[in-house]
Order: C-alpha cells, then sequence, then structure tokens
C-alpha cells in the first residue's frame, strides 16, 4: 500500500495560527529501537530506489547528509538546508490543518512529524511519521527550482483558502510532491515523496502495468479524484522541476472561477481522450483486489 494514507495530504480545518503546532523535536528522546527502525527503513528505500528516483533526490540524501546512521536532528539538517534554500524543517506531531500547513511552506519551513513508526509498521501507517517527512520530502528541499515550487504552492494554498478551492489544490499537492513522476534523460524517476517513501509503491508507479501514466496537465490534475488506501491508478509525469514551477507560478483565480463554474471529477483511474498517455494502464491491480474483497 502507499506508505500512508491521509484523506487529505495537509490535514483539514480552518485555524490560521501555525505557531500553536510547531513543538521541540524531542530528539533526545529517541531511542535505540527508533533509531535501528530508521536504519532499517533507510537501508531498504535508499537500495530499492537505485535507478527509481531522480538524480536530484539521491544526490541530495548525501548533500545534506542524510544516512542511516540516525535520525536526523532537525536543527542540524536545517542550518545545511538552510545555507542551500532557505528552507527549514520545523516538527509537528502530526498532520495540521491547512491554513498553517500553507503558511508555513510560504515562508519556507517544512513541518516534518516527530515520531516514527512502529516495528511492525514498516511497510505501512497511517499517518505521515519522521521517515516519510525526512527521507521523501526533505532532499528536494535542496534543489532551488523545487524549493521555488514548493513555497509558491504555500502562498497559492492561502489564496485557494480565501475561493474555497483547496479540494482543488489538495489534488495538485497530491500528484506532485506526493505521487509525482518525473521524465529525465535516464527516463521516467521517482519525486514523490510518498512513493520514494514506499518499497513497494516505488516498483509499482514506474513498472506495473497497471497504473496509468499521463503527462502533467495542470486542469486535468485538479480535477482528478486519488486513492487514500493503496496504490495510485494513476501518475502524473512532468518534464522538469522547471516546468512544474512555471505552471503553478500564477495567478489560479480563473482557473478557480472555471472550476467552480464547470465543476467536473474525473474517476482516479479515468483515461480521457485529450489525455496524453505515456501509456494507458490495465488497471489489473485494482481491479484484483476488488475482486479479492468481494
Amino acid at each position: 500500500m502507499s506508505e500512508y494514507v491521509s484523506g487529505n495530504p495537509m490535514g483539514h480545518g480552518d485555524t490560521g495560527d501555525y505557531t500553536q503546532y510547531i513543538i521541540d523535536q524531542g530528539w533526545k528522546n529517541y531511542t535505540a529501537e527508533d533509531h535501528g527502525t530508521w536504519k532499517i527503513l533507510y537501508n531498504k528505500q535508499k537500495e530499492i530506489l537505485k535507478g527509481r528516483a531522480c538524480d536530484e533526490f539521491m544526490d541530495n540524501l548525501d548533500r545534506l547528509k542524510i544516512s542511516d546512521a540516525q535520525i536526523p536532528d532537525f536543527k542540524e539538517l536545517s542550518k545545511t538546508l538552510k545555507s542551500l534554500t532557505g528552507w527549514e524543517v520545523v516538527a509537528v506531531p502530526g498532520l495540521i490543518p491547512d491554513l498553517p500547513f500553507f503558511q508555513l511552506l510560504s515562508e519556507r519551513k517544512f513541518p516534518a512529524g516527530n515520531f516514527i513508526r512502529r516495528r511492525d509498521q514498516l511497510d505501512y501507517i497511517e499517518e505521515p511519521d519522521v521517515f516519510h517527512d525526512l527521507f521523501g520530502h526533505v532532499p528536494l528541499l535542496a534543489d532551488p527550482t523545487f524549493a521555488d515550487y514548493l513555497e509558491a504552492y504555500g502562498k497559492g494554498g492561502m489564496r485557494a483558502h480565501e475561493h474555497g478551492t483547496i479540494k482543488n489544490l489538495a489534488r495538485l499537492y497530491w500528484y506532485t510532491v506526493e505521487f509525482g513522476l518525473m521524465n529525465t534523460p535516464k527516463g521516467v524517476r521517482i519525486y514523490g515523496a510518498g512513493i520514494l517513501s514506499s518499497g513497494g509503491e516505488s516498483v509499482f508507479a514506474l513498472e506495473d502495468q497497471s497504473p496509468n501514466r499521463i503527462k502533467f496537465d495542470l486542469k486535468r490534475v485538479m480535477q482528478t479524484a486519488y486513492r487514500v488506501d493503496d496504490y495510485q491508478p494513476t501518475y502524473f509525469i512532468i518534464d522538469s522541476f522547471k516546468q512544474l514551477f512555471e505552471e503553478t507560478y500564477q495567478d489560479f483565480s480563473g482557473l478557480y472561477k472555471e472550476l467552480k463554474a464547470a465543476p467536473k471529477e474525473f474517476g482516479a483511474d479515468q483515461v480521457l481522450a485529450d489525455d496524453h498517455l505515456i501509456n494507458e494502464g490495465t488497471q489489473s491491480y485494482h481491479r484484483g483486489r476488488v475482486k479479492s474483497a468481494s
């Protein structure tokens, strides 16, 4: 299954004071077992991602000195990250509401869970933990273009909150930051944190014949539902972080009005006539899951 499940990738609620959600990481409270869990997860996933993750991710793991030695100390990691792109990592107890989440991103502060999963949760956890957030998300924050994109997304989220279109923007986050794929000179590679931190989905997203793989289209993505309880039936593929930034660094007011005036929602497995398909999936995985459950 996907590395974690959430009905909303950011959380929910309307409060806008992000300071109440920031906590101390409590790094000294991690036990030897906690650090051991990190080591197991890190080594397993780094091996799986060879030849599957985008180069920017793999290079920045080393650049930020994120290793299997121990759970990273947010304060120490933030010193290096801030010197590279101005971002820092702040600890939160779990999922936080939409508006403070957007505010944090707009100020180049990435909220990361400070807890780590139990040993019986190595392959699946419902809520993002420190492995998902640190290993999956933070390395790409050292890439200047992706760092700019995530800041712009945060600012866009604050505007979406005013327009009542958070649902549409949440889909953009889901299909890019969490479950995005990218065309590279070496072939299609993973950049979405939800895939990067999931051994099973790292293989499924790139190599299985079941899912659709479709070229990224902003409006299409904002109209597409997603699965929160399993692997994705569809993945959207960007050509570069530059493309992602340029297509989203704009005022979405006109697009939001269009989406609200003629609301359409496409199923997570749906293929449209005007999609730019990389490949149309068989959907055999999800059909098999439905069949086995009946």
